[in-house]
């Protein structure tokens, strides 16, 4: 205690230091007192050096070091002080970098920082600037936060740096680039002809991106000057394209026709509005046709890049498999016991309902997990894979649709996990897309991949099944969807809409969810759609509706 002391009433004696000191205000609420820098900071660091000595800080952070850390950083960043502000977060590195390209790259100036209230560590704040390009200048306004951490090394409180403190839409590993935009900007139009914006249609502000990107060079338009973020390494392999910011001058766009139907995309958009984190697609069996795609969530394409557990709606390839294998039928007796061990994992029915003497139809039509995981001592690990790839065209990363998409992953697995598999848990992973092409498959009995550009417009080849169903497990198969949407799970959605119809509900668990995702796909007549609810419970009751309602629109 003596030597910290001493060290505070050396600082209090110094007048060169105090003197060096300079007295900012950042503004806003939660920011009311005056910051320290310079000096200030310098005299923190001798201080540090000379008590080494001391315990690394630890425990929750404290409202004043919250504010302190963060007032800090702000206050460098907005007088343009690269160096302090990177040096006020944990990685001085990376942040120094973004920053100076913050200036330098994108050709920010004037910027104006207003923090908010702190919630715990987390410390939100607006952004002023204007982009000022050859001549050309617009303003930039948009809300970021950052997070306040301990240094593991001292218990320093600092900025827990990612891009995403510079502005929201970047992913570490992206850059902010203000010049000609290289790729020219494209008019999307729907199949009838009218313009796609996401002024009118929210959901497609990533579609309209994946499209410029894809095309812009290829469909005659000349670039413009604007702001836009440039995709890093990660960002590009998670398939998410550029993106504009502001448009200091336009360019002259292209023009690309899609699939989209403008009653449909309507209809989807006021569909998953009802719903927070809802998702749908639908297409045509016959051709591959996207008709719409929506997402209630306008920052992430889930509809065609999520990847989720898609639950029991995986059923729909487990049983053309069983039944390709001699393993189930339709109208035959199949066990569907209240639960079945394998694997050393212990697996469950919905509240561990039980079908005594019922038919693998009966099974199929409540989603009885059991019946499922029961026969997984008799497939090899590599089955559920292959009949995915083989028959669905899924899983294989070569769908060509126009713009990003995730394919779907059936992995191979073994033990517990290969079973889980089965019923759409385990290692298996897709999006509305897919599952919206599995109806579809099962309608048409075919595989035709999805498309929302056709392959004509740039010669691209798209994705193919290696075989298809045989007629015996195609027509069982469609039985059992047709069963279900008349009197099982998914009865009281597709109440209505037979008789030429099937569908197939879905409820995957997600840790640390207290609700599973809600699953539905569905086909009727030349229209197949599936949707999913992230935590919304049973998918008969939260994604069915949305589809249903789509299906009924489009026949």
């Amino acid at each position: 205690m003596g030597k910290r002391r001493r060290v505070a009433e050396r600082r209090k004696t110094r007048p060169a230091v105090l003197g060096g000191m300079i007295a900012v205000v950042v503004g806003g609420a939660g920011f009311g007192v005056y910051a320290l820098y310079d000096g200030g900071a310098a005299a923190d660091e001798r201080s540090a050096a000379t008590a080494s000595h001391r315990a690394v800080r630890t425990g929750p952070l404290t409202a004043t070091e919250i504010h302190t850390a963060s007032t800090r950083f702000l206050t460098a960043w907005q007088q343009g002080s690269t160096d302090r502000a990177a040096d006020a977060t944990d990685d001085p590195a990376a942040a120094g970098k973004a920053l100076t390209g913050y200036t330098k790259d994108a050709h920010l100036k004037d910027v104006t920082l207003v923090p908010g209230a702190a919630k715990g560590a987390k410390v939100p704040f607006s952004v002023k600037a204007t982009v000022s390009y050859q001549g050309l200048s617009k303003p930039l306004t948009y809300d970021s936060s950052l997070t306040v951490v301990r240094r593991a090394s001292d218990g320093k409180p600092l900025v827990d740096w990612h891009s995403a403190v510079v502005h929201p839409e970047l992913r570490d590993g992206d850059t902010l680039v203000t010049g000609a935009s290289g790729t020219p900007p494209v008019k999307a139009l729907d199949r009838d002809g009218g313009e796609i914006t996401s002024a009118r249609y929210p959901s497609l502000g990533t579609v309209l991106d994946g499209l410029r990107e894809k095309y812009g060079k290829k469909a005659g338009g000349t670039a413009g000057v604007e702001l836009r973020v440039v995709r890093g390494k990660a960002s590009k392999a998670a398939k998410l394209s550029d993106k504009t910011l502001v448009e200091l001058s336009k360019g002259t766009p292209g023009t690309v026709r899609t699939t989209l139907s403008p009653a449909l995309q309507a209809a989807a958009e006021q569909q998953v509005a009802k719903r927070a984190r809802a998702s749908v697609v639908a297409l045509r069996p016959s051709t591959g046709e996207i008709l719409a795609v929506a997402n209630s969530g306008h920052g992430f394409n889930t509809a065609f890049q999520g990847a989720l557990a898609p639950g029991s709606t995986m059923k729909v390839i487990t049983s053309s498999l069983l039944i390709d294998k001699g393993l189930a039928s339709a109208d035959k007796p199949h066990p569907c016991p209240k639960t079945v061990t394998y694997g050393g994992w212990k697996f469950h029915n919905d509240d561990d309902f039980e079908i005594k003497g019922g038919t693998f139809k009966a099974s199929f039509a409540r989603s009885c997990n059991t019946a499922f995981i029961s026969q997984a001592k008799k497939l090899k690990n590599d089955d559920l894979t292959k009949q995915a790839q083989q028959v669905f065209g899924l899983s294989m990363n070569n769908w060509a649709i126009g713009v990003p998409t995730f394919d779907g992953s059936v992995p191979v697995q073994s033990a517990a996990q290969m079973a889980a598999s089965l019923i759409g848990q385990g290692g298996v992973r897709m999006n509305p897309l897919n599952m919206a092409s599995v109806a579809a498959t099962v309608e048409s009995g075919t595989f035709h991949q999805p498309y929302l550009v056709a392959p004509s417009v740039d010669h691209r080849t798209l994705a193919t099944a290696s075989r298809t169903l045989s007629p015996k497990t195609l027509s069982q198969l469609r039985e059992l969807m047709r069963y279900t949407a008349a009197y099982g799970t998914a009865a009281e959605a597709m109440s209505g809409l037979g008789p030429d119809y099937g569908a197939k509900t879905g409820s995957a668990e997600v840790d640390g969810q207290k609700k599973p995702n809600g699953w539905f796909t569905a086909y009727r007549g030349d229209l197949a759609a599936a949707g999913v609810v992230q935590a919304g419970g049973h998918g008969g009751d939260t994604a069915g509706p949305i589809v249903a309602k789509l299906l009924k629109l489009g026949s």
